[in-house]
């Protein structure tokens, strides 16, 4: 089990806000695969300057350590290309975003690529019986809509749950995700954050945890999710 208060003690207050998120949801004792995907488009270069997304991963990190042994969280940056370094652990969360973001290429905002990328690797290398939290953030509208509602159409059927977080203004498109028609089981959630820096912990957990909640129920009725 994973002991932060000796391996990472600048993540304890993080990981109890998530426990109470969790609890608050009926998700305490849940296991589930926490992954961040990261926009690296040209317009997100602010919120990598300010420490916006730094303090992202440290909240992803904080959530697994609630639903994940492992105590990483794999960090998939994309923009017309995926690309992945490095998985945020406890042992080198601090800096990890500044430490793997500069190796990856700016671009546009392939959001269909995105997924599918996430979920290839979910199926060659994780076991169905453990869900997955893919904490989806971008700040900009996708290259293909058509692209992207197909993407997440099909991974309706995995048991892959995708909590989106958009940065700065509204993204119409990535809010209109969470109502996606067409699918197996209602995959997605969408939460704002303006201003990345002073969203509460607390509001972000619960945007992400509520939604997550009612998919687990909804994906094992389904049977895409075979554990209970």
């Amino acid at each position: 089990m994973i002991d932060l208060d000796k391996q990472a003690p600048g993540l304890v207050s993080l990981a109890k806000t998530a426990q109470v998120s969790l609890q608050k949801h009926g998700l305490d004792g849940e296991r589930a695969a926490v992954y961040l995907v990261l926009d690296h488009s040209g317009s997100m270069q602010r919120f990598y300057n300010n420490g916006s997304v730094q303090h992202l991963a440290e909240q992803a990190l904080g959530l697994s350590a609630n639903l994940d042994d492992d105590g990483a969280v794999p960090l998939i940056y994309f923009s017309g290309r995926v690309q992945e370094f490095e998985e945020a652990r406890l042992d080198n969360y601090a800096g990890i975003i500044d430490a793997t973001h500069t190796r990856a290429a700016w671009g546009t905002t392939d959001y269909a690529r995105a997924i599918e990328y996430i979920a290839n690797e979910y199926v060659h290398g994780r076991s169905g019986d453990t869900p997955a939290l893919v904490i989806f953030q971008s700040d900009g509208e996708p290259d293909s809509r058509r692209a992207a509602e197909d993407a997440l159409r099909v991974a309706a059927g995995l048991p892959i749950f995708w909590a989106f977080v958009g940065f700065g203004n509204r993204i119409s498109f990535l809010e209109s995700l969470d109502d996606l028609p067409g699918r197996a089981v209602d995959n997605a959630s969408f939460f704002h954050a303006k201003d990345p820096l002073t969203v509460s912990d607390t509001d972000l957990y619960d945007g992400i945890t509520a939604q997550y909640g009612t998919w687990l129920t909804a994906a094992r009725t389904a049977g895409i999710i075979r554990n209970h």
